[in-house]
C-alpha cells in the first residue's frame, strides 16, 4: 500500500499495525490468486464466469475479492474501465441466499432485498444489473433495476414478488422506500458505485438517508475513481474499518489511462462538424463516443452526422428514458457506431471495443477529461482520444493540461483540410465530410401552370394533346315574355 492509502486508513480509524497486516494479507492473497477458480467460489458462480469469458481477474478484482469475500468493508479506487463491477458483484452473489439454495427453506428474510447497489445514473443502473444477473444462473437469484423515467407499477410488482439484489439510483430508491414498497431494514450488504460522481450530482443527502435506512448492514463497499474529502468523511461516518485498495500507480495521480493515444486540436466552432466527419472515416475506426457539454449541443452533431450518412445516435437528458435505452442498446448491438452523449448520461457506461473518444467540446475540468477518455482503452485495450479546443477554451484546457501533466500546452491550429489531421489520425486521402453523396436534383415535367394544392396526395397527370374543336351549328333563339307585370302606377 502506498503512503496515501496508509494516511487514509489512519483517518478512517485504523491503526498502523492493522493497516500493515491488512496490506500484507491482501498482497499475499493477490499473489496466490491466478484465476477465479482459485478464490473458492461456488461452482455455479465459476461456471457463469467461464461461460462469459471471465477466467483471470483484473487487478482491482484480484485485490478486492479476498477481502470482500471475508465480509470486510472495502474502499476500491481504480481507473475507469478496470472491472469494478465484478469486484463487488461476485461477493454479493456469493453471500446472497437464493431460492434454489438449501438454506432458503429456513431463511427468515425470504423475498426481501438482501443486497443494495446504489449508482448515479439510469444507464449505469441497467448495466450493473445486467452484469450481475449474468452471473446468477443456476441459483434463481432475482435482480431488479430501480430507476426513474419509468412507471412505478412494474417495479413495485417485482418488489412484491420478491428480489434478492436491488440496483438503483438514489431518487427512485428513496421514493419507493417512502412509499413502503422497498424494505431496506434487512439489507445486509450495501455498495456505492461511482461515489464521486454521485456526490457531484448532489446526491449526498440521499446517500446519507440510504445509509441510515439500512441499520442491519454487515458489509459496505464503496468504489470511486477519485477520493475527494466528502467521500472520506462519508466512509469515516458509515463504514467500519474499511480497507483502502488503490490500483493506480503512484506517478498516475490523475488516473489518466496511459494506453490512450491523445490528440488535442485547436478547432474553429464552424469547422468542428467537418473535422468530426473526417475523423470518423479514419482507418481502424470502430465504435466511437462523441462528448458534448450541454444537451442542445449534443443533439445537433448527432442530427448532422445522420444527414451526412453516418450511423449516429444521441443520448442526453432531454430524451425520454425509452429513447435513451434504445439509443444505448442500438450502439451496443452495432446498429449505430457513433454515440453522441453528455457527460452525465454517459457516466459509467461500459462498452467494450470503443476505439475512439472525441471531445467535441472541451471538458470542464481534468476530472471530466479523465472520465471521458476512459470510455476507450478499457480492459487492457488501445484507444484514441481527440479533443477539440476552441479559442475560448484555451484557459480551461491549460488548467487541464497542467493538472494532468499531459505536455500538450499549445494545441495545433487545425482545420478539416489540414494535412496533419489526415496523417496523425490515419484518415484516407480524399475523404470528405459525407459518407454518402447528396441526391442529385431530378428533372421534372411541367404539367400545368396552376399551382398544386398542399394537401394533394396524387401525382399530377400529364395532359393529353389538345384536339381542334368541331364547329357547332348555331340556332337562333327568340325571347318570349310569358308573365305580365303590372305597371308602376297601379
Amino acid at each position: 500500500m502506498d503512503e496515501k492509502s496508509s494516511c487514509l486508513r489512519t483517518k478512517l480509524g485504523l491503526s498502523k499495525l492493522e493497516s500493515k497486516q491488512s496490506a500484507e494479507s491482501a498482497s499475499a492473497q493477490s499473489k496466490v490468486t491466478k484465476t477465479f477458480a482459485d478464490l473458492l467460489l461456488r461452482e455455479e458462480t465459476v461456471a457463469a464466469l467461464l461461460a462469459h469469458g471471465f477466467i483471470t481477474p483484473f487487478a482491482i478484482q484480484e485485490m478486492v475479492l479476498p477481502i470482500a469475500l471475508g465480509d470486510g468493508d472495502v474502499i476500491g479506487q481504480a481507473k475507469t474501465g478496470t472491472g469494478k463491477t465484478l469486484a463487488f458483484g461476485i461477493p454479493l452473489i456469493e453471500r446472497v441466499i437464493a431460492p434454489l439454495d438449501p438454506e432458503w427453506k429456513t431463511f427468515e428474510n425470504a423475498d426481501l432485498p438482501q443486497a443494495l447497489v446504489v449508482v448515479p445514473t439510469r444507464e449505469l443502473c441497467l448495466q450493473v444489473a445486467r452484469d450481475i444477473e449474468e452471473l446468477t444462473a443456476g441459483r434463481g437469484i432475482r435482480v431488479l433495476a430501480v430507476y426513474g423515467g419509468r412507471a412505478f407499477e412494474p417495479q413495485i410488482e417485482q418488489l412484491q414478488a420478491g428480489v434478492e439484489i436491488v440496483v438503483g439510483t438514489p431518487g427512485r430508491l428513496l421514493d419507493l422506500y417512502r412509499q413502503g414498497q422497498l424494505k431496506l431494514n434487512k439489507v445486509a450488504r450495501l455498495v456505492l458505485d461511482e461515489a464521486d460522481e454521485m456526490l457531484d450530482l448532489g446526491f449526498l443527502p440521499d446517500v446519507e438517508k440510504i445509509f441510515t435506512s439500512t441499520p442491519n448492514r454487515q458489509q459496505t463497499m464503496l468504489f470511486s475513481a477519485t477520493m475527494p474529502g466528502d467521500i472520506i468523511a462519508l466512509a469515516r461516518r458509515f463504514m467500519s474499518q474499511p480497507i483502502h485498495i488503490r490500483t493506480q500507480d503512484n506517478d498516475d495521480e490523475s488516473a489518466v489511462v496511459s494506453r490512450v493515444e491523445q490528440h488535442v486540436l485547436r478547432a474553429h466552432a464552424m469547422d468542428k462538424i467537418e473535422m468530426l466527419a473526417r475523423i470518423l472515416q479514419a482507418e481502424g475506426r470502430g465504435p466511437t463516443m462523441v462528448f458534448c457539454r450541454t444537451k442542445r449541443t449534443c443533439q445537433k452533431p448527432a442530427d448532422d452526422l445522420l444527414e451526412r450518412g453516418f450511423k449516429a445516435a444521441a443520448i442526453h437528458g432531454d430524451l425520454g428514458q425509452s429513447a435513451r435505452e434504445r439509443a444505448l442498446s442500438d450502439f451496443k448491438a452495432g446498429k449505430s457506431d457513433v454515440l453522441v452523449a453528455t457527460d452525465v448520461a454517459a457516466r459509467g457506461i461500459d462498452i467494450d471495443g470503443i476505439t475512439h473518444v472525441i471531445n467535441f467540446q472541451c471538458p470542464e475540468d481534468d476530472k471530466t477529461y479523465v472520465h471521458r477518455i476512459g470510455r476507450t482503452a478499457r480492459a487492457v485495450a488501445h484507444g484514441i482520444a481527440v479533443t477539440f479546443v476552441d479559442w475560448d477554451d484555451m484557459p480551461r484546457w491549460n488548467l487541464i493540461n497542467q493538472s494532468l501533466k499531459l505536455g500538450l500546452e499549445e494545441p495545433v491550429e487545425t482545420y478539416s483540410s489540414s494535412e496533419h489531421l489526415y496523417s496523425a489520425l490515419k484518415i484516407p486521402a480524399g475523404s470528405n465530410g459525407r459518407m454518402k453523396k447528396a441526391r442529385p436534383a431530378t428533372a421534372t415535367t411541367t404539367v400545368s401552370k396552376a399551382p398544386l394544392r398542399a394537401n394533394s396526395h396524387h401525382a399530377p397527370k400529364l395532359s393529353a394533346p389538345s384536339r381542334p374543336k368541331e364547329a357547332r351549328p348555331k340556332t337562333e333563339r327568340t325571347r318570349t315574355r310569358n308573365k305580365k307585370f303590372k305597371s308602376a302606377a297601379n
